[in-house]
């Protein structure tokens, strides 16, 4: 797979079979065939168009089978895509379009509000509609048209290196600017590669595509069904607030293969939505992004018996997940925490001091990641590149490089890992990875707020990590005005889900924020409200 690109997968599969389906979602269906010729015909015009290899295209369009057809394009072309989040506030994805600076904006009519967002705020980039309906937006009149480029036309099939960008992920940054994450085509591949084989995905598997496109597990989805010739079937976005039409939709469409965040396994646990025996032709389930409960865990296999169950681990920096752990059986103890596991292969954990000297079995350290996964660093970001890549201190590494995951783990004698919470002020919170420093700062100008502070709490319910904000004002700011303040800024998975109004934060000798005692107060608030209602 040395050289392999990330759109040589639909190819290959094509090739196999062109009349399978390999992307369905609503009804729609487009077969391999399909997809590869569509791609193919975009990415034609987007060559046409002026746009060169390296160049950045944005993608600002709802989940559907036609977002995927436009990513393909894009690499098709040699450039480089940047999937938005089309329900971020408008500046927001204003500071990652300006960040990514691509040269084209893909979209749909349905989104020409954020559009005409877009030119409000002063980003003139072309935008061209992947459906034949025109974008018609007061701001925004899209340029081009699917009837404009669905036309018999070769593809330009322009090859970049394998250690070239595929795409730009953006996650939370601490000062209020997201981050954007280069992902190579050979960093998908090796872990696409590892992926496919571990499942033993084949053309006969159905698999879901429950995340959004612009979180780097759909990466997972997208790429090991397309490298093997699978079916993926797209959630609609809709669903993900209904754990029972979570459940219809497995069963329905006959999923061999479910891959999810853990908050999504637990709602579903929380509302009996799995049936004992369930879902018969399902073979795997995977998570990845954040701690699942065990008794959640415990509950899915006694329910089926017949899945088997892999907890995944890794950040964006180094594609989709480093290392696996297998479930043997039901656990016993459902206080303890399953292990994040082994590293996929090409891939290496690490668990080191404050030297970067490797800790002794069972004793805690800062996990870093190395191997074939390694991102390449963060998008015309130097200084932070700097910060959390580092070079491998091990004698004989060379010019490697390893990846400070900022999690602190440890190594067992078992062999496996243990990952045992975030040393800084990053959590993960429904699978996203947020930096707590962005919704801090978002508060901050808000009128009224003397201070504020914002800490991950474990609440002991689906969320698992709840974003809880502590404030003070001189106003009578009530937490739906906040919350309606924020929701202009931050996008919905990262406002706050508790609040505490106080005469003061709580500081330590230092005179810094206090937030292990700010956290006691958050459970202590819980409790008496759980006391209340009891």
């Amino acid at each position: 797979m040395a050289d392999l690109l990330l759109q040589d997968f639909a190819v290959r599969s094509a090739e196999r079979d062109a009349d399978a389906t390999a992307l369905a979602m609503d009804g729609e269906r487009i077969s391999y065939g399909e997809l590869v010729d569509l791609r193919g015909r975009l990415a034609a015009r987007i060559v046409a168009a002026g746009i060169e290899p390296g160049d950045r295209v944005a993608l600002l369009i709802p989940k559907r089978p036609m977002a995927i057809v436009a990513m393909q394009a894009v690499m098709e072309a040699g450039a480089v895509y940047v999937p938005l989040d089309v329900d971020s506030p408008t500046a927001r994805l204003a500071r990652i379009v300006r960040s990514a600076a691509p040269r084209l904006i893909l979209s749909v009519a349905a989104v020409a509000d954020r559009l005409d967002g877009l030119a409000d705020d002063g980003i003139a980039t072309p935008v061209w509609s992947v459906e034949a309906e025109p974008i018609e937006g007061h701001r925004v009149r899209g340029e081009l048209t699917r009837t404009d480029w669905d036309i018999d036309v070769a593809s330009p099939g322009i090859r970049v290196r394998p250690e070239d960008p595929a795409h730009l992920i953006f996650t939370s940054g601490s000062t209020g600017q997201p981050k954007g994450v280069v992902v190579t085509h050979s960093m998908v591949a090796a872990f696409v590669d590892w992926a496919v084989d571990y499942c033993g995905i084949s053309s006969a598997d159905r698999v879901s595509g429950h995340p959004p496109l612009h979180f780097d597990l759909s990466t997972f989805d997208i790429y090991t069904s397309l490298a093997a010739g699978a079916e993926l079937n797209m959630v609609p976005p809709t669903m993900s607030v209904d754990p029972r039409s979570l459940a219809r939709f497995i069963r329905d469409r006959e999923l061999t293969q479910w891959v999810s965040v853990p908050s999504v396994l637990t709602y579903m646990a929380k509302f009996d939505a799995v049936e004992q025996n369930d879902f018969p032709v399902l073979e795997r389930l995977l998570w990845c992004g954040e701690v699942l409960p065990t008794p959640v865990l415990a509950q899915w296999m006694r329910r089926l018996p017949h899945v088997r169950f892999t907890n995944l681990y890794g950040p964006t920096e180094t594609a989709v997940a480093s290392s696996y752990y297998p479930i043997p059986s039901v656990p016993e103890d459902e206080s303890i925490a399953v292990p994040i596991g082994a590293a996929c292969t090409g891939e290496e954990l690490l668990v080191l001091d404050e030297s970067l000297v490797e800790v002794p079995l069972e004793e805690v350290g800062d996990l870093y990641i190395g191997g074939v996964g390694v991102s390449p660093g963060y998008w015309r970001d130097p200084e932070k590149t700097a910060a959390a890549f580092v070079p491998d201190p091990r004698e004989g590494a060379g010019d490697r490089r390893i990846y400070k995951t900022g999690d602190l783990g440890r190594l067992g004698t078992d062999g496996q890992f243990h990952f045992l919470g975030r040393a800084d002020s990053q959590i993960k919170s429904r699978g996203y990875r947020i930096e707590l420093g962005e919704i801090e700062n978002a508060v901050t100008p808000i009128a009224g707020i003397r201070e504020c502070a914002v800490v991950g709490v474990e609440v002991n319910d689906f969320e698992g990590v709840s974003i809880c904000a502590a404030y003070v004002s001189d106003e009578d700011l009530e937490p739906p005005q906040l919350r309606r303040h924020l929701a202009e800024a931050l996008p919905s998975y990262m406002l706050p889900a508790r609040w505490l109004r106080l005469a003061a934060l709580p500081k330590n000798q230092n005179g810094k924020v206090d937030r292990p005692r700010l956290r006691e107060q958050f459970l202590e608030a819980e409790a008496e409200r759980r006391k209340g209602h009891g």
